[in-house]
């Protein structure tokens, strides 16, 4: 298979060992929704390819020559050198050495060998445009002693009795004191924080998110918001109702807005400022104006910008300049939420190292959508192709960046966005990691059948998240199941990104799991020990139309018996147990034991192929966290996860 200059690939192999040849219906949707003219490209395409050995088409060539930017504007990186720190001398045209601190340095022939780590700007003496000088330590930050364990939460879902009908960061900051003081563990992995836009309906998902880069205030404790004494009495009315939100399982997101949203109003009226949220704003700078600007005519105009009357769909147009200054206050109000959010953060992460999560995209109709519209291919969706158990293929819904635009920024979305996912947090997992290789797009027109392979710079990527991951003292995870391609896997490796490895996929015994890795039994989107132990997973997706492979089920089931030596008339809680007792004995530098699991809980947080039938994102657990800490499976397992 070969990839054309647009890093369209011609075609791939799924899962299940079947080739696909990319039509010429879907590489005229892809070029279409990168902003090109298909015909003439085509037309080229079709030249090259009637020679009986057409030659390789380079993906955007690394000299340059990276493909313009159509009417909308030029490119302002002409190329991307990747260097490492330390490493053999790079040969550049002349030109002046623009350091991430300002130091101007002129460049004859060879950039300089002790260049500090970070993105620097090469200016041309001659011609135009200007190169982006990666300078990379080689691979992620990885402590050589990091041998932990620790838990995975839906952080949603892990409510206390003070929480107002959703899990929250003091939730957290609790969660990671039992954690480490009771139970011994190192780490916690939560869900994304990832912010919705705040209009009603609230997106569930947090794979779905209108901005990476910001976070949900929806996980704000009121009760610890500077100010908070001014709600007087009504605090108590406000909390009431919270908590009694808590007496349901499923969590009604729109009534926890609404109530947080009425204190945060109350709270924020009366606030006069504070010096520490003034440097937080001017550390965020124009990307946290953008994002409070979008947030605040949402408000108005509803979520999807695409919609918003004509003058107010471009982020840098004049009437959002003005509005900006106009409704100061409101803008004023959404950067206000995000400092809290930051701070309260700041707090949990004292109590335990957090390990983050990137979902792989975004919602086209968002808030980083509206601020990067010119980067998204947005009549594009990402996904995956058929598998052993999508034999369809899936459509996850979420838009693209343009691979040639996102390069002509020198990638700074892509920088901002790992940089914000890597604040206050001890790890990274990045959702989908074969993402930074090549995206499986699919023409939104044309359905997940019809959908290719998109090729990026993948060592472009890996050298930012290598840096992000330095400056953060942060280890990286690649999630990596799924269709790999080969070489994948040894790259990551390479840049000492541990890989994602789960009993339910892996053929070998835990045992013989890589030491590379962080290892668990299940994830969000797979049964719990116990609804795979006691049929009950089978029985909700049978009832919520979902076709199972029940026979695949079964052997599920069985590999988990053979590998935990479990009796197969065992209850629910000695099969989760030895099965952690048999994850336990993997090599992996991190382990993982979820909170379902630690309780024997059932049902499974997100049942991928349902939109209603199942309330996916929405369910909490079904004790508050001051009873789970009291059980005796989360001791159990405790005992023999300890590394």
């Amino acid at each position: 298979m070969s990839t054309d200059v647009w890093g369209i690939d011609d075609g791939y192999f799924d899962a299940l060992g079947i080739e696909h040849v990319t039509s010429r219906e879907t590489r005229a949707a892809i070029l279409a929704a990168m902003g090109l003219d298909p015909a003439p490209l085509l037309a080229a395409y079709d030249d090259e390819t009637d020679d009986p050995d057409p030659p390789h088409l380079p993906l955007v060539a690394r000299t340059g020559d990276a493909p313009p930017l159509d009417a909308q504007g030029e490119a302002e990186v002409q190329d991307v050198r990747v260097v490492r720190a330390g490493g053999a001398l790079a040969r550049v045209a002349p030109g002046d050495l623009i350091l991430e601190d300002g130091t101007i340095i002129a460049v004859a022939q060879v950039l300089p060998a002790d260049l500090p780590i970070g993105y620097h700007r090469l200016v041309p003496r001659a011609g135009r445009g200007e190169t982006l000088v990666i300078v990379t330590p080689g691979h992620c930050h990885l402590p050589d002693d990091l041998r932990t364990w620790g838990w995975a939460a839906q952080l949603y879902a892990t409510r206390s009795r003070q929480s107002w009908g959703i899990g929250d960061l003091a939730d957290l900051r609790r969660l990671g004191r039992w954690a480490r003081e009771t139970t011994g563990a190192g780490v916690i992995m939560i869900n994304p924080l990832t912010a919705a836009t705040p209009v009603r309906p609230i997106e569930p998902s947090p794979y779905y998110p209108s901005s990476r880069r910001f976070r949900n205030p929806l996980f704000l404790r009121i009760e610890e918001v500077p100010g908070v004494e001014v709600l007087g009495a009504e605090l108590v009315r406000l909390a009431e109702a919270g908590r009694a939100l808590n007496r349901e399982r499923r969590i009604d997101r729109e009534a926890i807005f609404a109530l947080k949203m009425d204190a945060l109003q109350r709270i924020f009226d009366h606030f006069t400022g504070d010096a520490r949220f003034d440097r937080f704003w001017n550390q965020q700078g124009d990307a946290l104006t953008q994002f409070a600007a979008y947030c605040a005519r949402a408000e108005r105009h509803g979520k999807d910008w695409r919609r918003w009357p004509s003058e107010y769909q471009r982020p840098d147009g004049g009437e959002v300049i003005r509005f900006v200054t106009e409704e100061a206050r409101r803008v004023r109000f959404h950067a206000w939420l995000q400092w809290l959010v930051d701070e309260q953060l700041a707090s949990a992460a004292k109590e335990i190292a957090i390990i983050n999560d990137l979902p792989i995209g975004l919602d086209v109709a968002g808030a980083d959508a509206w601020c990067w519209q010119d980067l998204l291919a947005r009549d594009i969706s990402v996904g995956a192709p058929p598998d052993e158990f999508a034999v369809t293929g899936q459509d996850w819904g979420l838009t693209p960046f343009i691979p040639h635009r996102l390069r002509a920024t020198g990638y700074e979305p892509f920088r901002q966005t790992i940089r914000a996912m890597l604040g206050h947090v001890g790890g990274l997992r990045i959702d989908h990691v074969m993402g930074l290789f090549r995206l499986f797009w699919i023409p939104r027109a044309l359905g997940a059948a019809r959908g290719t392979y998109v090729r990026t710079h993948a060592d472009e990527l890996l050298a930012i998240v290598a840096i992000e991951s330095h400056r953060a003292r942060a280890f990286i995870v690649g999630e990596d199941l799924g269709t790999v391609e080969e070489g994948v896997r040894e790259e990551l490796a390479a840049q000492r990104m541990l890989s994602y490895r789960l009993m339910y996929f892996e053929p070998a015994h835990p045992r013989d799991f890589p030491e590379m890795a962080l290892s668990g039994v299940t994830t969000h989107d797979l049964a719990t020990v116990a609804g795979l132990w006691t049929g009950a997973d089978v029985a909700s997706a049978r009832a919520a139309g979902i076709e199972t492979n029940e026979s695949g089920m079964q052997a599920l089931r069985d590999k988990i018996a053979r590998e935990g030596h479990i009796p197969p008339d065992a209850p629910p809680e000695v099969a989760i147990e030895r099965t952690y007792a048999a994850l336990a004995s993997a090599p992996s530098r991190v382990i993982l034991a979820t909170l379902d699991d630690a309780i024997a809980v059932v049902e499974r947080p997100n049942m991928p192929g349902t939109t209603t039938a199942w309330p996916n994102w929405s369910l909490a657990l079904p004790m508050p966290l001051e009873e789970l800490e009291q059980q005796e499976l989360p001791k159990r397992l405790a005992k023999v996860m300890k590394r």
